[in-house]
């Protein structure tokens, strides 16, 4: 542009006789050949992911909420400890060659513009960039392009390929306090009040001492109103504390957001929208988190996919491996057509989550639940949103409430028990606790 209206200038000077103006186009003439003579002889190089320490220290960040970071060492994206749940880090690395004066980068996620920055790198230069997500499971951390700019801004590179990373954005728990128990426990250890006879749980009865009952089990109170001259020598006997094992069931084949027009497959759910699997993989991790702290097994199966399931089991490292696997866990393919449920271990509480938007995860709480386990349904089905709907929208949508609010009531009266995720799970899940606490005939009225 310089050139072409320095020619311009030239020429009409040199028309009319005007060695004012052909002067004027001397500055532009020459600033344009400088920069075309220092124009870089390459496009930059721009790329996202793990940084390399030889590179030089990082600078100041651009994140993609527009917030500056900080001077820090950036881990890997979604191996950040101590962030913010849903905080991803990472980094953008910059490789310039000689006479650019800047490169101007782009952030996007999930195919939106999330901020833009002009930065400065001689050689080589690494940008922290930080991505805030509430979705989760595997996905694009953010799609980074970038444009070299010329000496004084004379002329600008071709765009690069964008520049991406992948991160596996783990499910972070909830705090949960009551939790409904199985109709049976199992074990010799843990930390609930069984049925059998044993030591550290509540008082069973008052019993006669008999050989094999140990000394300091006596209650000498009892004794000395039921046997004043010491005749016979009275114990006290309680009930052995055992564990409950749960397996948690997701429903992997749906993935659902709340806006209906997204369901057929053509349009994604937005980024900031939780879909039903991030639901299904909060729950089942704070129910894991919750139960394995008290003690008790966990496993977890997806009714989704053909696989081999977790095995129940405890400790810490139990819930690692929970929520790696919620992590992993997606639609693949067709819906998968089950003839009958999973087996699951006898005497099990099992915990189904699921949209219900068909009759698979319902029929397998149905059959566990006549099978003797004392089953729980979970529906992960998110807050629709219809502001936007058409007409034949709506009623494509009402159809399937109706058919989905008629599972859901057969469900119950097969005697699942059913809790909304997005109600107050904390409070439904308390109240199912303290149901299963109830001896048979409590809260009888007198006749």
């Amino acid at each position: 542009m310089g050139a072409a209206v320095g020619a311009v200038l030239l020429l009409v000077g040199a028309a009319f006789g005007r060695a004012d103006v052909a002067v004027l186009a001397g500055p532009l003439v020459g600033a344009a050949l400088w920069g075309w003579l220092r124009t870089p002889s390459r496009d930059v190089e721009v790329s996202v992911g793990a940084r390399d320490e030889a590179d030089g220290s990082p600078d100041e960040a651009a994140g993609s909420d527009g917030t500056a970071g900080s001077d820090e060492t950036v881990p890997r994206a979604g191996v950040a400890a101590g962030d913010e749940p849903g905080t991803l880090r990472t980094h953008v690395r910059v490789r310039a060659p000689r006479d650019t004066a800047g490169v101007a980068l782009a952030v996007r996620r999930s195919n939106r513009s999330q901020d833009e920055v002009v930065v400065q790198v001689r050689g080589t230069r690494t940008v922290p960039l930080v991505v805030r997500t509430v979705r989760t499971g595997p996905q694009t951390v953010a799609e980074v392009d970038a444009i070299g700019i010329g000496p004084g801004g004379t002329s600008v590179s071709e765009p690069v390929e964008p520049a991406s990373d992948e991160a596996l954005v783990l499910p972070t728990p909830g705090p949960l306090a009551q939790l409904p128990l199985p109709h049976r426990l199992r074990g010799l250890s843990g930390a609930h009040p069984s049925r059998r006879p044993g030591e550290g749980g509540g008082l069973r009865d008052v019993h006669p001492y008999a050989p094999g009952d140990r000394l300091r089990r006596i209650d000498w109170r009892v004794t000395a109103r039921r046997s004043p001259r010491l005749q016979e020598l009275y114990v006290r006997r309680e009930l052995a504390l055992a564990e409950a094992v749960v397996l948690l069931v997701v429903d992997s084949r749906d993935d659902v957001g709340p806006d209906p027009r997204t369901w057929r497959g053509s349009s994604r759910p937005r980024a900031t929208d939780p879909t039903s699997l991030d639901l299904a993989r909060q729950a089942a991790t704070s129910l894991a988190q919750a139960y394995l702290s008290a003690g008790d097994r966990v496993g977890l199966d997806d009714l989704g996919a053909v696989r081999r399931p977790l095995p129940p089991g405890g400790g810490r490292r139990q819930l690692d491996r929970i929520r790696h696997a919620l992590a992993l866990t997606r639609p693949e393919g067709e819906p998968l057509h089950r003839v009958r449920a999973p087996q699951l271990p006898s005497g099990a509480l099992v915990v189904v989550f699921s949209t219900f938007l068909d009759d698979a995860a319902a029929d397998a709480a149905v059959q566990w639940r006549r099978a003797g386990h004392r089953v729980v349904a979970v529906d992960v089905l998110p807050t629709l949103r219809e502001a936007a709907l058409r007409d034949r929208e709506r009623l494509a949508l009402r159809l399937v409430r109706l058919a989905r609010t008629d599972r859901l009531a057969a469900v119950q009266d097969a005697d699942v028990e059913l809790v909304s995720w997005r109600d107050a799970p904390q409070v439904a899940l308390a109240g199912l606790a303290r149901s299963g606490q109830r001896r048979p005939g409590a809260g009888a009225g007198v006749r």
